[in-house]
């Protein structure tokens, strides 16, 4: 199986140090960035109609970047005042830190997971039992993480404030890969959706995570490439598949 060009479904690093560009230099392989899937933030209106009021709720549960992004926003659309005695709870310390783009790290009271993982982050709402949290997501989130909460009988309120959508292709584009790497199961739905006569073949496919890795299996996809505890990471396992195809 020989691999030339590779198509991963993610923006464009912002930086020149991705693990991507090592394996370009090391096997002499092209890395295209080309998202399937884009995110769209729902409207004050159509926020509105969850009757999900955001003053009632003393916590934040963050689990990622793009739900701080969009729940700041909808604040902001529907003139919400963030009060400072609000409690931010967040999966990691890099999505915590993202909070300083907003508010005032400093002065607020923010929780984080030591472990990156919902898992790490249950013991501190235990501890802050009283509190009422809500929990930004998408339309398509992660039940991994709710059900997490729920098998802990935490009491949150999963509120959709942005939806992922498929980032269509133009009828010049070429799906002209040796492997497409996926990272949601709405990137594999996209793939599906703009290439309804794809026909596999030798072309290798990779994805992260189980939801995403079930999408494969489900669209009748052949799994070639995942992350595993020698390689943890997307571009490790990429790289394992290389080597051991080259």
């Amino acid at each position: 199986m020989a691999i030339r060009k590779i198509l991963i479904s993610q923006p464009r690093p912002a930086t020149t140090k991705s693990p991507y560009y090592d394996l370009e230099s090391k096997y002499g392989i092209e890395v295209v960035f080309r998202p399937f899937i884009k995110i769209e933030g729902l409207s004050a209106r159509e926020f509105r109609q969850s009757r999900i009021q955001i003053p009632d709720y003393s916590a934040i549960i963050f689990t990622a970047r793009t739900a701080i992004d969009h729940f700041f926003r909808l604040c902001k659309e529907m003139r919400i005042n963030v009060p400072e005695t609000l409690k931010y709870f967040c999966i990691s310390e890099t999505i915590a830190h993202y909070l300083q783009k907003y508010i005032v790290y400093r002065k607020r009271k923010i929780f984080y997971s030591e472990t990156g993982q919902i898992q790490g982050l249950i013991p501190l709402i235990e501890k802050h039992n009283k509190e009422t949290y809500l929990m930004p997501v998408s339309d398509a989130h992660d039940d991994t993480k709710a059900s997490a909460l729920d098998e802990k009988g935490l009491k949150y309120t999963p509120a959709v404030m942005y939806r992922t959508v498929s980032n269509d292709f133009t009828p010049e584009e070429k799906l002209d890969y040796d492997m497409l790497i996926f990272f949601s199961p709405a990137g594999v739905k996209s793939l599906v959706s703009n290439f309804p006569e794809f026909e596999q073949g030798e072309i290798a496919i990779g994805a992260m995570g189980q939801p995403t890795i079930d999408a494969v299996n489900d669209a009748g996809l052949r799994l070639d490439i995942t992350t595993s505890p020698q390689a943890p990471s997307m571009a490790a396992a990429i790289d394992a598949f290389l080597a051991k195809n080259a």
